[in-house]
Order: structure tokens, then C-alpha cells, then sequence
């Protein structure tokens, strides 16, 4: 997991460096890392870097001085002026300076477009004439490289404002929220994360990565048996809902438990039907699923009663979470997605959506369990207030019957004996990561059936580390 920093925690840490290495040098450790990543995207022809007059400018001038040396480079100051010292090596270094028009009329040769004009403190938006010149760049089909964040996004929120729209992100120390949260991740493209001596501050926010998913997947030994891998109990579905325990079966089964009971409203002979494996009689459980497809069952406060009263852990979903007791079992789960979050707490929707974070962390405090937000970028909130946000994946997973999938999955890994934060995040995730790898219109159950392809391609790449 990567610590996701904001713009204040990030000039707190630099100023700190500063402080106590007087003349350290980040500038330059920044540029090179812009050099080596310019180099992969376009390893020839012309670049135009665009830069503004900060300390972001001044990373961007040292890699156009550094590219100079091989290649034309056009250095179009954007914001009228530039870092004085960086100015000064690209000059020296052969770049040529152009004005707006003749950086746009460039475009049409360019190899690699470089976002050098407003850094962590840069306002949302941009001014109409570096619009236009974006707009040039879209058209042409340019690549972008931006230097810590895509000109025009906010550091501190996911919003998609107007903005470069970067094929890659090079950015130092540690990812910033625009990075890895809403639209404002879209246009990051590819991000890689460098580091140039800043050390991180612990914010408790966190960022999950593939290579989390590989080293925390929890694998069978030689000795492992059925109990021991995890059984996990499926109180989901009714007569009326029948779908929703098949696609938490579907998730339950190919995240692969040691077994999987039946123990919902849905008719027997459907579910048996589609997953012979699926145990349909009662017994030993070490984590229980429940609310998904429950709709208006009059005995849904019974159905948790029974629950809670095996005291495992419990993935508490959909219906179940209007009926929310004083005291989960250790170890619990939620899984709302914006809207039932909004009716856990009491507030509108929209207030959920503004804060989907700070909301996440709330629920999770008041009501003493881990909370899985569910939804285009999805937070893990845990009642000691850490937040860890799942890789993200394609927004083919929106669609009905994924939450479903998603808390069978998470009930498996519960049942496997992980706590609920890391089954969260990895029950997340591998829908993610899955739907990546698999992109288009899957529906949920079929999207499941890739999940042991992907579970075993990630292990393999997690035991050669």
C-alpha cells in the first residue's frame, strides 16, 4: 500500500527536508525521474514542455535541459514566467522558447507533450488560453506527460475539472488524492510514484495496488482442508430475489472457501442447480453474508438475530443494513454503496457524494465495524479511522448484482480468517483488477467466474518476488 498524501501534508514534509538538509537539491532528482518516464513514452522526436512559474515549472525546465541533449525541445512558458535558475539550464541547453501560438502550431511534429504549469498548488481549472491550447493537444492526440498532477485538478479532491488529460503522471513522494480518487483519476493515466528524499508523512489514508492483493491473498498449504480454508454461510436471496443468492454464491465460490452453505430464502433446487458445491444444510460457519436480495422479508430481524447469535463475523449487506444492531461481532463488515450510507447516518446523498471519505469513516466509528463504500472508487473505513481506497478498475463493475458478487467474496475471505478491512480491500480490488483484465459488459456472475484465472496469475507473480 502507497500513503496518500495532500498538498498540506506534502509542503509540510519538504519544508521539514529543507529545514534539515539545507541545499538539498529535489529539483534535479525530480527532473531526472521526468526524463527517464519522457524517454519510455516517446524515446525520439520533438517535445513541447509547457511550464508555469512554481517550483513544478522549475522540475519541467531541468527535463527539458536534460532532453535538449538528444532532440529538439520547445519551452513554452504557459503563465508568462518561469523558474529562474531552470529557465536559465534550458536555455543553455539549447531549448528554444515559444509563445502560445507557435507551441500549439508545434503540436502537429510533437512526440511527447510535458505538463509542467501548475503543481500541488495550483487552483481548479484553467485559463482560457491553456484551454485551448489542452484542447490541441486532445485533438492531435499528443501524449501527455504531467509533472506531479494534470494542470487544472484540484490535489486535494477526485473532481474532474477542467484540465490536461495525461497519459502518464510522474509525481513525488506520495500519490495525492486527484490521483487515486473520482474523475480526477481518469485523467492521471498512468501513475508512477517516485522518490526524491521526501518522507512521507502517516496521514492514515492508503491506496491498495495489485501487488497488495498478490501478497495478502490467503493460499491453501499442503495441509489446508475445507474447515481450515474457511467455510462461509449465505443468508441472501428470497423467493422474490432469487438472483441476488446466486450472484453472492458466484462470488462466495470462485474467491475460493473451503466451502460455501446455502442458508437463504432462495428456492433450493436453483441455487444446487447452478453450483452443485453449494452445501444447502446447516452447520458450522466461520463468517456469515446476509441482506443481499432480502427485500421487505418479515423476518429479516430474525434472520440477523440467528446470525449474530453464531458470533463470527458477519458481511453485512443491502437490507440487512437498515436493521443495524447496538453490537457486531469483532471483525464485521458493511458494504453500502452512497445511498444506503446516507440513510446509515442519517444525511442526504449528496452529502455522501461530497465526502465520500470523511462519511465512510463516520459510519465506521459509530457503528463499530469496518465499512466498505461501495462505487466508482471504493474506501475501506476502519473504526480506528484509517481509510484504504481499492485498486480501481473499469466502470463496467456499476451495473446491478455487483455488490452481490462483491459481499460473497468478502464473506469467503472473512471466513479464511482475515480481518475485515484486508477482506474488504481485497474483495474490492479483485473485482477490479478482474474486470481490468476482462473489460466489457461481463455481468457479475460471469465477471466472478474469471476471479480464480486472476487470483492464480497474481499468486504466481506474488512467488517470485
Amino acid at each position: 500500500m502507497r500513503t496518500v498524501a495532500t498538498a498540506s501534508h506534502l509542503r509540510a514534509a519538504e519544508e521539514k527536508v529543507f529545514s534539515e538538509q539545507p541545499g538539498v537539491d529535489l529539483m534535479s532528482r525530480a527532473a531526472d525521474a521526468i526524463v527517464s518516464v519522457a524517454r519510455v513514452i516517446a524515446p525520439s522526436g520533438p517535445v513541447v514542455v509547457a511550464v508555469g512559474p512554481g517550483n513544478n515549472g522549475g522540475d519541467g525546465l531541468y527535463a527539458a535541459a536534460a532532453l535538449a541533449g538528444d532532440r529538439d525541445v520547445l519551452v513554452w512558458l504557459a503563465m508568462g514566467t518561469g523558474h529562474e535558475a531552470g529557465l536559465h539550464a534550458a536555455d543553455e541547453a539549447g531549448c528554444r522558447q515559444v509563445d502560445a501560438a507557435e507551441a500549439t502550431e508545434s503540436l502537429t511534429d510533437a512526440s511527447l507533450v510535458i505538463d509542467a504549469v501548475l503543481g500541488i498548488g495550483g487552483r481548479a481549472g484553467l485559463p482560457e488560453h491553456l484551454a485551448m491550447f489542452v484542447d490541441a493537444v486532445d485533438a492531435l492526440g499528443v501524449p501527455v506527460l504531467a509533472v506531479d498532477l494534470p494542470s487544472g485538478l484540484d490535489t486535494d479532491s477526485g473532481a474532474a475539472h477542467p484540465s490536461f488529460r495525461a497519459d502518464c503522471t510522474v509525481t513525488f513522494a506520495a500519490p495525492k488524492p486527484c490521483h487515486v480518487v473520482g474523475e480526477a483519476s481518469e485523467r492521471c493515466g498512468d501513475l508512477v510514484v517516485v522518490d526524491i528524499g521526501v518522507p512521507v508523512p502517516d496521514t492514515g489514508v492508503f491506496v491498495a495496488e495489485e501487488s497488495d492483493v498478490a501478497r495478502w491473498w490467503p493460499v491453501p498449504g499442503p495441509d489446508s482442508h475445507k474447515y481450515t480454508r474457511g467455510v462461509v454461510g449465505l443468508d441472501t436471496g428470497s423467493s422474490h430475489y432469487p438472483g441476488a443468492a446466486l450472484l453472492g454464491c458466484a462470488g462466495a465460490l470462485h474467491a475460493g472457501p473451503g466451502m460455501v452453505r446455502y442458508l437463504g430464502g432462495a428456492p433450493q433446487g436453483l441455487v444446487v442447480s447452478r453450483f452443485p458445491s453449494v452445501v444447502m444444510a446447516d452447520g458450522r460457519v466461520q463468517a456469515m453474508v446476509l441482506g443481499s436480495g432480502w427485500g421487505d422479508l418479515e423476518d429479516a430481524a430474525e434472520r440477523l438475530a440467528g446470525a449474530l447469535s453464531r458470533g463470527v463475523p458477519l458481511v453485512l449487506d443491502a437490507d440487512a443494513l437498515s436493521l443495524l444492531p447496538a453490537d457486531l461481532p469483532p471483525g464485521s463488515l458493511l458494504t453500502p454503496h452512497a445511498g444506503e450510507l446516507a440513510r446509515m447516518l442519517g444525511v442526504q446523498r449528496h452529502e455522501v457524494d461530497a465526502d465520500p471519505m470523511g462519511k465512510a469513516r463516520e459510519a465506521a466509528s459509530r457503528f463499530g465495524a469496518t465499512v466498505l463504500l461501495k462505487g466508482g472508487t471504493q474506501y475501506v473505513a476502519t473504526p480506528s479511522g484509517t481509510v484504504t481506497i481499492a485498486v480501481r478498475g473499469p466502470a463496467w463493475t456499476g451495473q446491478a448484482g455487483s455488490g452481490d458478487t462483491l459481499a460473497g467474496a468478502c464473506g469467503t475471505l472473512l471466513a479464511a480468517g482475515l480481518e475485515a478491512d484486508r477482506a474488504a480491500i481485497l474483495g474490492a480490488s479483485l473485482q477490479a483488477i478482474t474486470a481490468s483484465r476482462h473489460p466489457g459488459p461481463h455481468p457479475p456472475d460471469v465477471l466472478a467466474s474469471f476471479f480464480p484465472d486472476v487470483i492464480a496469475d497474481l499468486v504466481d507473480v506474488a512467488d517470485l518476488r
